[in-house]
């Protein structure tokens, strides 16, 4: 059984004890996608206590947000590695300035 396998089910679980249908549990752990977050989600309805349906989707894109966010600046954080690199080291990291 694949980690996002035992996720998904552990969301399952959960949203059957609050009363919710198999196939809203499918569609939250569809749009949420990873393990990480669909556990997350998890952590958050077992913190929570009466909870609607649209509760659960407003926390789902908060996560997805967050998620979105943080590979924003992760590739920020690349971009701006390689643009200090340039400056460090110029065009040509070799350090053959005899070119052209």
């Amino acid at each position: 059984m694949t980690e996002y396998t035992k996720a998904k089910n552990a969301l399952m679980d959960c949203l059957r004890k609050k009363g919710f249908p198999d196939a809203f549990g499918e569609e939250i752990a569809k749009n949420l996608g990873g393990p990480r977050a669909i556990l997350r989600m998890c952590s958050y309805l077992e913190r929570s206590g009466p909870i609607s349906a649209e509760e659960i989707v407003d926390e789902m894109l908060c996560i997805r947000e967050e998620i979105q966010t943080w590979r924003a600046k992760k590739a920020k954080e690349r971009a701006n590695a390689v643009y200090n690199d340039v400056l460090w080291n110029g065009l040509n990291p070799d350090g053959d300035e005899s070119e052209g």
